[in-house]
């Protein structure tokens, strides 16, 4: 109201100057001429970032005044009043794990982002902001504020390896597959009503890998490639550059809250991706003490799928003061690092004929019922069905050796598995026991493995298997108090080419527009609408369902003869340029959908690590584990 006051005495003091009596003998002098109009009052918005001396957690910064030159900007000179509106900040952070996260610039730079994303909403709708309305800029931005911590739960699906060419040439598939032409079609994410872009690359690769990316994600911290839950002064593979430079995750954060929280995977559990939400390691790569080198274990680093199972006690070491009951949820593969080498400790659907890994003698499925004695353990589709989520208080799933099942692949499971979807549907009903609220990780990692084989079927079904998955947690869960991101950790060197007509089997060969034979190539062969860049190349394995099958045969990269090969078969790999044992990640961006509370920060092209600043405001995990527990 300062502005208004000043304009008012303004017009009122030129007002008096114009209509003074003029006469010296008490008679009525004549009128005087008409005031002039008074200055026009201008009010300037100006976004702050994060560390201004007034708005140390970013803000917006309020100026006032008369256009005194009625050039129509508010200039330096012409300011008589400034206020802010600044966004709150963590009041009650000293341990020192978080401050690992907050003293990072890929940290400070996310909580930059998000501030920014606020602010962009109020200039959507306030780009001229007049002295009447200053106060309707202060409840705006008061009102987006009020949007931190009103998600209750967190769900957040990774597509590993799902970049945006997966994306559309699985939702045509899954159009085509329903009937459809297919170019129409939508998949569950791509209704959600919010989306953006994610730069994937890691602090030290161009092209990314899962365990830094997903690091990102969970963290807020961009790092190298290769390490998981560090930042990036870890040197990859020294286990003694690990102490102090751990950082805290979503999932952590989730837990110290009071929140019930769940990983779910259809790759090793110990995998890059999952592994991230939950362990603190130099490699991503020693997922079992047999994997790890001699001195990295007498320097006193430990396993990947030990920090698992000790989850709760390694938390409650590092932070002191607090004190958290556990992961809910655990389901996927990767069985054979919880296993001793010996056969004695076998699964029934044992593939392998020893099947554990570890060299230390330890079976952790053992010591993990131990320590969550009302815990459910299983293997196999017969126990996941068993599972009463009502009375399930934690549950340790794990399908498979190694990785679970293509979901082309899933029926020839030796014991059955669940299905992402299906897994989805029993952590949602176990994590929402809990009035507090969840978070969820949900990773479909096979349609990575499927593109490294160079199986476009392989990658796509397990893409429309992530679909089912996200459309069940939708249905499930009130997106009032939900916030879903859909993302993925990066791409693939994967290819929608030529120029086939409307409607063609997305899996088939180019037919184009107006004719009914495969479009020919300067070689004088057909093609087909998907392709590698580089890998492994043609295979031509009929009904195979496990893209895996093709690493078994000589690299056979460059062209083939096409012509008498069903390209959508599920055995079919499609052809590759540059022959390599295996195709590589890309380094493009990727989608990021979001829906539920403060799903509208997602927008625009973001570094990677911003998605954990949306799941942080939006749940507003750092104030409430603060409020939760005494962190010292």
């Amino acid at each position: 109201m300062k502005t208004l006051k000043l304009t008012m005495i303004a017009m009122a003091v030129m007002g008096l100057s114009a209509c003074m009596d003029d006469g010296n003998d008490g008679t009525n002098g004549s009128d005087g001429a008409n005031g002039s109009n008074g200055l026009t009052s201008l009010v300037l918005q100006t976004n702050l970032a994060v560390g201004h001396a007034n708005c140390p957690n970013s803000g917006v910064q309020i100026d006032s005044g008369l256009d005194a030159d009625a050039n129509g900007t508010l200039d330096s000179s012409e300011i008589t009043s400034t206020d802010y509106v600044c966004a709150p900040g963590v009041s009650s952070v000293s341990s020192s794990e978080l401050l690992t996260n907050l003293n990072n610039d890929w940290f400070v730079d996310g909580q930059e982002k998000v501030a920014q994303a606020r602010s962009a909403w109020l200039n959507a709708t306030n780009t001229q902001v007049s002295v009447s309305t200053k106060s309707g800029v202060e409840l705006a931005a008061k009102s987006i504020e009020r949007l931190r911590g009103s998600a209750k739960n967190v769900i957040l699906f990774v597509g590993d390896g799902m970049g945006v060419s997966t994306v559309t040439a699985a939702r045509i598939l899954e159009g085509q597959l329903n009937g459809e032409l297919g170019e129409e079609h939508q998949l569950s994410f791509d209704t959600f009503p919010f989306a953006g872009l994610s730069k994937t690359y890691n602090v030290d690769s161009q092209t990314p890998d899962s365990a830094g990316t997903m690091t990102a994600m969970m963290s807020g911290v961009k790092t190298d490639i290769g390490v998981i839950g560090v930042s990036e002064a870890v040197e990859r593979g020294n286990c003694s550059t690990v102490s102090g430079h751990e950082l805290i995750t979503a999932l952590e954060l989730a837990e110290i809250a009071g929140k019930s929280t769940g990983i779910i995977s259809t790759a090793r559990i110990t995998h890059a991706t999952p592994a991230a939400t939950y362990a603190k390691s130099a490699d991503r790569d020693w997922e079992d003490d047999g994997d790890m080198p001699a001195d990295a274990k007498t320097a006193g680093c430990t396993d990947i799928a030990d920090q698992l199972v000790n989850f709760e006690t390694n938390l409650e070491a590092r932070i002191g003061g607090i004190d958290v009951d556990g992961i809910e949820v655990v389901m996927g593969g990767g069985r054979r690092s919880f296993l001793p080498k010996d056969v004695a400790f076998n699964s029934t659907d044992a593939v392998s004929a020893v099947e554990g890994d570890r060299t230390d003698g330890r079976d952790l499925t053992a010591e993990w019922q131990a320590k969550y004695t009302s815990g459910t353990y299983v293997m196999d589709q017969t126990g996941f069905d068993a599972v009463d989520p009502a009375n399930t208080t934690k549950l340790f799933g794990l399908f498979n050796e190694s990785h679970m099942q293509y979901e082309a692949d899933r029926a020839n499971d030796v014991a059955g598995e669940p299905s992402i979807a299906q897994m989805t549907e029993k952590a949602i009903d176990i994590l929402d026991n809990n009035s507090e609220g969840f978070f969820l990780m949900v990773e479909a990692g096979r349609i990575d493995h499927g593109h490294h084989a160079g199986s476009a079927y392989s990658a796509l079904t397990d893409t429309i298997a992530l679909s089912d998955a996200v459309k069940k947690a939708v249905q499930m869960t009130d997106m009032s108090n939900t916030l879903i991101i859909v993302t993925a950790d990066h791409g693939h060197v994967f290819t929608i080419a030529g120029y086939p007509k409307r409607g063609n089997p997305i899996l088939g060969k180019v037919v184009g527009v107006g004719s009914q034979e495969p479009a020919l190539a300067a070689d004088g062969m057909p093609y087909t609408t998907l392709g590698y860049t580089n890998g492994n190349g043609f295979r031509n394995l009929g009904d195979e369902t496990d893209a895996d099958a093709g690493y078994n045969l000589p690299i056979a990269a460059g062209r083939h003869d096409l012509s008498d090969i069903d390209t959508t078969s599920p055995g079919f790999h499609q052809e590759a340029l540059v022959p390599l044992s295996s195709e590589t990640h890309s380094g493009e961006d990727v989608g990021i959908y979001a829906s539920g509370p403060g799903a509208l920060l997602v927008n625009g092209t973001n570094e990677q690590s911003t998605i954990y600043h949306v799941m942080e405001f939006a749940a507003d995990l750092s104030t409430k584990a603060n409020a939760k527990q005494s962190i010292e």
